[in-house]
């Protein structure tokens, strides 16, 4: 928990960009029957009945001080798609950062051994030596900064029914690009002196 908070303070440094990266599954949904419009006094309507499409996967990575994020939308979420993900986030928005500071919570994909999954040793080991991994404890995942985007996310874009993939990446791209364009930064305050205090239950206790 304290490396992760550590890694929070440090200034905004274009070279080692600290950036945050999570994923979430969203049921893809549809109307049975269109919704009835809005009308005068009257709010739209929609019929309680829905016809499943399945899932896909979100992967969502941003750099909080910048005001930054990245969305895509994936049929799965395996290693290998993590992994794209994972080079796509250095190769195309941090080509000139000399190690980008990753964030992540403990999944099983989230790992180096991902990396050889998708790519040949070379490109593997190329992308890894471009990444700083710091990760989130176990039961720990809130302090991911990436929630706090997956929240907005939901609440401002994905909460109602969406029956495709493409939709669903349509408006998570559209959502991510407005929200790009107003530079929405977070402001983390908790520290490593407020967990020691606000959460000293979790910290062994030394008997002298």
């Amino acid at each position: 928990m304290e490396d992760v908070l550590d890694v929070y303070c440090r200034p905004c440094d274009p070279r080692y960009p600290v950036v945050c990266l999570d994923e979430s599954s969203k049921q893809l949904v549809g109307d049975v029957h269109a919704p009835l419009p809005p009308e005068p006094g009257t709010p739209e309507r929609i019929d309680t009945h829905y016809e499943r499409h399945g899932t896909c996967n979100i992967f969502l990575a941003c750099e909080p001080l910048r005001g930054w994020r990245e969305v895509k939308v994936t049929q799965r979420r395996t290693k290998v798609d993590w992994a794209l993900f994972v080079r796509e986030v250095v190769d195309v928005h941090y080509p000139d950062a000399e190690r980008v500071v990753l964030v992540m919570d403990n999944l099983n994909t989230h790992r180096p051994a991902s990396l050889y999954e998708a790519f040949e040793p070379a490109e593997a080991k190329r992308i890894w030596d471009r990444l700083e991994l710091h990760y989130t404890p176990k039961h720990g995942s809130w302090l991911n900064i990436a929630e706090c985007e997956f929240s907005v996310l939901s609440s401002q874009c994905t909460k109602g029914r969406i029956p495709t993939q493409e939709a669903l990446e349509a408006a998570a791209t559209a959502w991510a690009a407005e929200r790009n364009g107003t530079a929405a930064t977070v402001d983390w305050r908790f520290t490593t002196e407020d967990a020691r205090i606000r959460l000293k239950h979790l910290y062994p206790k030394i008997h002298e």
